[in-house]
């Protein structure tokens, strides 16, 4: 196998990556021809004619893999390859010329068939998405039909099958090539690629992997055993193995899942001696079996990507929430340098080199590890999302959080009042409390903006809500909230703001949630939510 740069694995990403060119080594071609005849051997059950139709053959997947990651360069050994396994395997009965020209035909087909999957993916990645995947399974299908139709032509025209017996020729070479290839590309074209190996070693490793052979042979004896004499109504059991595997796993699993149970159909059908015919039948649900199974690992490994993406989307919008709370917090400690550093110039200047001196460049100091530790905080949320819980009287926190609305309301006519506020304390960290109150003081402000003068009015109030718990009600004269848009409200990217990003109630529910409380808006007629926390005592009592 080529070697690759050592690279970071990213989960998240397909598993079939973009379509590379490399160039075909000597020990690719020794691969090749190896890897070919072997699979071509293990696969030559119930040979029709003793020609290469088979119920299952997944030595052109190793083909079309070769093809896409070398291009025509593998052309000729893949020609080679086919030759080699008429001769060693099937003991094909014709003329050197013969066997060469029906070679050139197999391998022309699986050439057209890596070019149209190249050029319809370039750019893109196999099973990238579910589009890639219906894509991929439909070019597969189409493709070996053609490519069959071609050469079980040329097997007529050499009269190597019997008169009349064309139709079911190619009907067991169409199954046979597409089962092969649907089944057997993706893990081969894991076990070339460094990621894709990764995956699988993981797996093979997994505690989980004991349990999910038990589960195949159970559905193998379930519709091989009880149900063979049932004509195998109990097939679709063999869907539960494949699905646990696609959920778990994602596209991965299900790759690996769905060649684990086409190894066991095959042992099966082996043992129990079925005869052609019925073979054939069960290879045709073995196809949907592996295309619903590679469809809920797309979904699943979609909904991955989708979910890490959300997660880092709402983590830097929180952090641009923040901004403002740390500008306020910034604002105070580098105030104070500004000032301390200007009396240590005076205190210089009178020839001050004693306490005072000292003392003054002691604050400096503690003010500047108070800057440090705010920008420390915004650093370790950007990276790790963490918090940092402080005592924090609820009287100050609501303080700090409306002050900078108060030039804002007397500006816009708005009346902001906020009630007195019993000495209550919470265990909470500031920043991410400050931008939950900022954001609901900010809604409120537009929600009164299409108010008439006179009516503008929001006021913050406080009561105790149980035992332990806190409740902050934000009231405002705006128009309210419908039962419509409160089943909306806490969803991400539903904004009533043109230039809103439908984030900030979403962020807001998560800090609150984190610190144990909870935020939610009343159906009313005016403006209202509510934020619950616990109090500091309610707080450490939990920890």
């Amino acid at each position: 196998m080529p070697k690759h740069n050592s690279s970071p694995i990213n989960w998240n990403e397909p598993v079939l990556q973009n379509l590379p060119s490399l160039r075909l080594g000597w020990r690719d071609f020794v691969l090749l021809l190896a890897g070919y005849v072997a699979l071509d051997w293990a696969s030559f059950i119930h040979p029709l004619h003793g020609l290469n139709i088979t119920p299952w053959s997944p030595a052109p997947a190793l083909g079309l893999v070769f093809l896409l990651r070398y291009g025509r360069n593998a052309a000729p050994p893949l020609a080679l390859a086919i030759l080699m396994a008429d001769a060693w395997v099937r003991h094909l009965p014709a003329s050197l010329p013969l066997s060469i020209a029906l070679a050139g035909v197999l391998t022309l087909g699986y050439w057209a068939i890596a070019e149209v999957l190249r050029r319809r993916l370039a750019g893109g990645s196999i099973f990238g998405d579910r589009r890639g995947l219906l894509e991929w399974a439909g070019i597969v299908i189409v493709g070996t039909f053609l490519n069959s139709l071609l050469f079980v032509l040329a097997l007529s025209l050499a009269d190597l099958i019997p008169a009349g017996a064309g139709k079911e020729a190619f009907i067991r070479y169409w199954v046979g090539d597409s089962v092969g290839v649907l089944v057997s590309m993706p893990i081969l074209w894991m076990l070339f690629d460094q990621r894709g190996r990764a995956q699988l070693r993981a797996m093979t490793l997994s505690w989980e992997l004991p349990g999910y052979l038990v589960m195949t042979g159970a559905a193998l004896w379930v519709a091989f055993g009880a149900g063979a004499s049932a004509d195998f109504k109990y097939f679709y059991v063999m869907f539960l193995p494949v699905a646990w595997a696609a959920a778990r796993q994602g596209l991965a699993g299900a790759v690996f899942g769905a060649a684990i149970v086409q190894i066991g159909i095959i042992g099966a059908v082996q043992l129990r001696g079925f005869s052609a015919v019925t073979v054939l039948e069960i290879q045709t649900l073995a196809v949907v079996l592996v295309l619903f199974g590679f469809f809920i690992g797309v979904v699943v490994d979609e909904k991955q990507r989708v979910s890490a993406e959300l997660r880092q989307t709402l983590r830097l919008a929180a952090a641009g929430e923040m901004a403002g709370a740390l500008a306020h917090e910034l604002n105070q400690p580098l105030t104070a340098l500004s000032a301390y550093g200007t009396a240590c110039e005076q205190l210089l200047e009178q020839g001050e080199t004693g306490e005072r001196l000292r003392e003054t460049i002691r604050r400096m100091v503690a003010e500047s590890f108070r800057a440090a530790d705010v920008v420390r905080r915004l650093r370790d949320f950007f990276r790790t999302g963490a918090t940092r819980l402080e005592p924090i009287a609820l009287a100050d926190l609501l303080a700090t959080a409306v002050a900078p609305f108060a030039a804002k309301a007397e500006r816009q006519g708005v009346e902001l009042a906020v009630d007195p506020v019993p000495p209550w304390a919470l265990l909470a960290d500031r920043l991410q409390l400050e931008v939950v109150l900022r954001n609901l003081l900010s809604n409120a402000f537009d929600a009164v903006a299409g108010q008439p003068a006179g009516q503008r009015r929001i006021s913050v109030s406080t009561h105790a809500e149980g035992a332990g718990r806190v409740c902050v009600r934000i009231e405002d004269s705006g128009p309210g909230i419908s039962p419509g848009m409160a089943a909306q409200l806490f969803e991400a990217f539903q904004s009533s703001k043109a230039n809103g990003l439908g984030l900030g109630l979403v962020i807001s529910r998560a800090i609150a949630e984190a610190h144990g409380g909870n935020l939610w808006a009343e159906v009313a007629e005016h403006g209202l939510f509510k934020l619950v926390l616990p109090t500091e005592g309610a707080t450490k009592d939990a920890a």
